[in-house]
């Protein structure tokens, strides 16, 4: 079902000034009827004039039900008997077919988002849901917003790649644009973007690790490259909106941006990462002291020769270079022990 807009209805204002002027002078005429009734007698002509002023009493009001008023990036989608007619869309007064009803099956849902909160200043009562979605008991409001809005979703724990939980969160922004496909073509536009959020982010965090590892592939090119979860943050968070847009296009909503919020390993293993982490950290450290010191050993060996300072044969070179590896690796500071004697 595709959208179609209602123009030339902005004839709100014209409308109820005439129904104004049509209720005074309905209660002028019947006043006159009666009037006239007391002084003259029930003839057919006051009878007229009194029932057709009761009439248009009693039935004028139904013409204000056609009034609909619509603030900037507000929409209305309408239906007569069942029969989608048209969506209203734009700022203005509108008059529409008095019978047209309000369609918007997401209206009292609440999601944890931007420009999705009540506006009404009373007490409601709130049931919240599992996916951070709520139901309100206020009276709901038919009108869809057209605004771009922000969807906050729950963390969630998934195994990435190599079978580590993760908790990871998501913002998306998002907006209608296409009112008829959202209303029509899904029970509950929101309900149906947060799920499908919430199995586009498993589907794309399943194929990265959470660190750069070996031999994994990420991009299904068949070679192994260095994406991750936490080091390309940018891709993922593209390849999340993409996979999102492809889900909810047939609900007329546009993905404008997809934002990974909170990325960390689940609690239960966090701890042994960590340790993890260290010793990566400690491993580069020493590699990084280890060929320093060799370069220092080797540079010493050299400077003594090119000097002609001592002549040492292999043993005692051995043994030169190992106190100098013991002092250059070392994690303590080095408590040499002074030879006071004979070298030999």
């Amino acid at each position: 079902m595709s959208e179609k807009i209602l123009n030339g209805k902005k004839h709100g204002m014209a409308v109820l000034l005439g129904v104004i002027l049509l209720y005074a002078a309905a209660i002028a005429a019947l006043i006159f009827s009666a009037v006239s009734m007391e002084k003259q007698g029930a003839c057919a002509a006051n009878i007229a004039g009194l029932a057709g002023s009761i009439t248009v009493v009693s039935l004028a009001w139904i013409l204000l039900c056609g009034l609909k008023v619509l603030k900037p990036q507000e929409a209305l989608v309408l239906t007569l008997f069942g029969e989608y007619i048209g969506t209203l869309k734009g700022n203005g007064f509108y008059f529409v077919n008095p019978f047209c009803v309000g369609v918007n099956p997401a209206a009292k849902t609440r999601l944890s988002q931007s420009g999705d909160v009540s506006e009404s200043g009373g007490l409601s009562a709130i049931m919240t849901g599992s996916q951070g979605m709520s139901i309100t008991s206020e009276m709901p409001n038919k009108k869809l917003s057209l605004k771009v809005m922000t969807l906050n979703n729950s963390r969630q724990k998934i195994n990435d790649c190599l079978g580590n939980p993760i908790e990871i969160g998501i913002a998306v922004t998002w907006r209608i644009i296409d009112t008829a496909k959202a209303v029509f073509n899904v029970d509950n536009y929101k309900e149906f973007l947060s799920l499908q959020c919430d199995s586009a982010l498993r589907h794309v965090v399943r194929i990265y690790p959470y660190d750069v590892a070996p031999n994994v592939d990420t991009t299904g090119d068949g070679i192994a490259d260095e994406g991750s979860l936490r080091g390309s943050s940018d891709v993922v968070a593209a390849r999340i909106r993409e996979e999102i847009q492809t889900r909810v296009t047939d609900a007329g909503i546009e993905i404008v941006e997809a934002r990974i919020t909170y990325l960390a390993y689940a609690p239960e293993i966090a701890a042994s990462m960590l340790q993890r982490q260290q010793a990566s950290a400690i491993i580069d450290a020493r590699k990084m002291i280890v060929d320093g010191a060799v370069g220092m050993v080797e540079m010493a060996l050299e400077r003594l020769n090119e000097n002609d300072v001592v002549h040492l044969d292999e043993e005692r070179k051995a043994a030169m270079v190992s106190n100098l590896l013991v002092v250059l690796c070392g994690n303590r500071d080095a408590q040499p022990i002074v030879n006071s004697g004979s070298l030999y």
